[in-house]
């Protein structure tokens, strides 16, 4: 499956959420002690089954998963709270079944998310762990080798989506304070990729990939991301205000505790990485493009970039940055996997936030949508 270097199992759900915490009307199909019969499982979502093809290991887990979920449903005393006949919920690489935990004095709503196994998803737990709640969902229980993860139940019908675009800054801002917590070194930090180094090896692999495809933007565009990757590398930056990172916190990633409070959100399916808590701005910016402002959208672009970079205590130069490297990583991407409209999203982005939209690029409003 060609999938661009920012996105990973879950993400870009346009929309409606990703697959981590979900809240749907009840209805268990479950016998005794959660132990459900094989007949009133549910299935897989289409869309989780013709991605499920393309990855590595995929067609195994698919065969695998009822068991696999049975398991969980036991070895954890749930009961589905899914009717019969209604399908799970996926992402790209992972499908989320509502459930109700009966092992306390009283129920506890839940949602179980089985993962296709990939290195991506790896670190999840770990992240949740160290957050423990505090501006992202709740862990309740993990079984790492089998992909499995127990998490609390947000209202899964809406997210931040349904949040005016200019009224999103704040509530997204609040969120990445909290999940910006400092890097330690303690074990579970060790899971988690550092940005600076991937950072050092950009500045090689970025105009490498450049030349191989001849060139297809501006080399000024390549040389601003080129500067980014550069000074906040491993040789060009100190490490002391390292932070762990959701690098896919974007507007459908975020999830209300309550229909009625759609502003109080939770982050939910994390990419963690450790570095500048800046590199988390950009896909906050390459979403909802068809939102920006018709007379001026560039301009609405970088002025979406500046509110949440000051929502959330951030700079604002370094926010455009990172987001030059991420979008031309992404263009670099979708150009080798002649994905023509995708790449001319992402240089749109990267431009655009830098003030000189290229040239020959079509009207925001005809780029393909995330």
């Amino acid at each position: 499956m060609a999938r661009h270097p920012d996105e990973a199992a879950g993400d870009r759900q346009p929309g409606r959420p990703g697959p981590d915490a979900t809240g749907v009307p009840g209805g268990t199909g479950t016998g005794a002690s959660g132990r459900p019969a094989s007949d009133v499982l549910p299935d897989l979502p289409p869309r989780l089954v013709r991605s499920a093809r393309t990855i590595d290991g995929g067609a195994r887990w698919m065969r695998g998963w009822h068991g696999l979920l049975a398991d969980r449903l036991h070895a954890w005393d749930l009961d589905l709270d899914l009717q019969p006949g209604r399908p799970a919920w996926s992402g790209q690489c992972a499908v989320v079944v509502p459930v109700v935990q009966r092992g306390g004095h009283e129920p506890v709503d839940a949602v179980l998310k089985l993962t296709i196994p990939h290195d991506e998803a790896r670190s999840e737990p770990d992240a949740l762990d160290l957050w423990d709640g505090d501006g992202a969902v709740r862990l309740l229980a993990a079984s790492r080798p089998d992909y499995a993860l127990l998490l609390a139940r947000l209202d899964g019908d809406h997210s931040l989506h349904d949040v005016p675009l200019d009224e999103t800054a704040e509530p997204w801002g609040r969120v990445l304070r909290r999940l910006s917590i400092r890097a330690g070194d303690s074990a579970p930090w060790a899971a988690f990729p550092h940005l600076a180094s991937d950072a050092e090896q950009w500045t090689d692999t970025l105009p490498a990939r450049w030349h191989e495809l001849d060139e297809p933007f501006p080399r000024w565009l390549m040389e601003a991301a080129l500067e980014v990757c550069q000074s906040r590398g491993i040789v060009g930056r100190r490490s002391e205000n390292d932070v762990l990172v959701h690098s896919d916190l974007h507007y459908a990633n975020l999830l209300p505790s309550s229909r009625a409070r759609l502003r109080d959100v939770t982050a939910i399916d994390p990419k963690p990485v450790i570095g500048d808590a800046e590199y988390a701005v950009a896909p906050m910016l390459w979403n909802r493009l068809p939102e920006l402002d018709a007379a001026d959208p560039a301009g609405h672009l970088r002025a979406h970039c500046a509110a949440l970079s000051a929502a959330a205590g951030l700079d604002t130069g370094l926010a455009v940055g990172w987001t030059v490297v991420r979008e031309v990583r992404n263009a670099l991407s979708y150009i080798g996997h002649g994905q023509t409209g995708d790449a001319q999203r992402s240089l749109w982005v990267a431009s655009s936030v830098l003030g000189r939209t290229l040239d020959g690029l079509p009207p925001v409003r005809e780029l393909p949508t995330l």
